[in-house]
């Protein structure tokens, strides 16, 4: 279970990342049977139910990348399930950080708020992994419109992450960095139509990152794009849709083209947007369409 989880996760982060949902759901779906069964020794037990938590928690990802919310949030409660059945404290920590990142995708900012207040109210946690429940609690704030509260969250978040000691955080938490605040962050300003205040984070993430690479980490220069638009910056928004017009044909997270397409139709009718936009903006939206088998 540990090695299909570690085979998972680096095929999650190849090139603009690889879609591991069926693959992750699968896995799971066979070691849920086989416990089930009990057909394993007594005294493996706790490890094996930690292995599956870590298991279910990846499935659980993948289908948040997916785009799969409901079947996300039923493979993270099963993972919770396990995690505490083995007492993994540390897993379940990552699995909550998942809970409320699907809660705030699908609009229940308060539940987001709730989850990630409860981690910080009631554990004591590594710099590290405080930051990413900081900025989580940052989300929920700027989705219930306390803006103020969420940008002192985030302020909060980047200090942590400056006094982290080596070695200090748990193995799960590599892709707590600066630059997964600013594409945080950047989303709950886009979100809140604090455009201008998003930019530079956005920018600074599309094309200055600074931490390991992740899959999803176009999802920046997708909402770089929206602000851009919002803000009439032409000339800026038609230099990100050329830039992304290569890579949309790659990209295998399907919550980020969603917000792509999303972003593309609006552009096409939006008023005042000169025609060498529109057709950059084409251009994107053919590359998303094309067919993944023609070379």
């Amino acid at each position: 279970m540990r090695e299909t989880s570690r085979r998972l996760i680096l095929l999650d982060h190849e090139l603009n990342g690889l879609p591991i949902a069926d693959m992750a759901t699968r896995a799971f779906k066979a070691v849920h049977r086989r416990l089930g069964e009990g057909g394993y020794e007594a005294r493996y037990e706790r490890d094996i139910r930690s292995a599956a938590a870590e298991l279910a928690e990846i499935a659980g990802w993948a289908l948040f990348n997916a785009e799969n919310l409901p079947a996300a949030r039923r493979f993270n409660q099963e993972a919770l399930f396990l995690s505490r059945l083995a007492g993994d404290d540390s897993i379940e920590l990552l699995i909550l950080q998942n809970m409320g990142m699907v809660a705030g995708w699908v609009g229940r900012h308060r539940e987001e708020l709730a989850i990630s207040r409860s981690v910080l109210e009631s554990r004591e946690l590594s710099p590290r992994v405080e930051a990413i429940f900081r900025a989580r609690e940052g989300q929920g704030l700027a989705g219930t419109g306390r803006h103020e509260e969420a940008a002192r969250s985030f302020r909060r978040a980047r200090s942590l992450l400056q006094d982290d000691p080596p070695d200090a955080a748990p193995p799960w938490s590599w892709w707590i960095s600066e630059d997964e605040l600013d594409r945080q962050e950047g989303r709950s300003l886009q979100e809140s139509g604090r455009w201008e205040k998003a930019v530079p984070l956005l920018q600074r993430v599309t094309h200055a990152p600074s931490g390991e690479p992740v899959g999803y980490r176009n999802v920046a220069a997708v909402r770089l794009l929206a602000c851009f638009l919002d803000l009439g910056a032409w000339r800026e928004a038609e230099e990100v849709a050329n830039f992304l017009a290569p890579e949309a044909g790659e990209m295998a997270s399907t919550i980020t083209l969603s917000v792509l397409e999303t972003t593309i139709r609006r552009g096409r009718v939006i008023p005042g947007a000169p025609p060498a936009l529109r057709e950059s903006l084409d251009r994107v939206a053919d590359s998303i369409g094309e067919d993944p088998y023609a070379l």
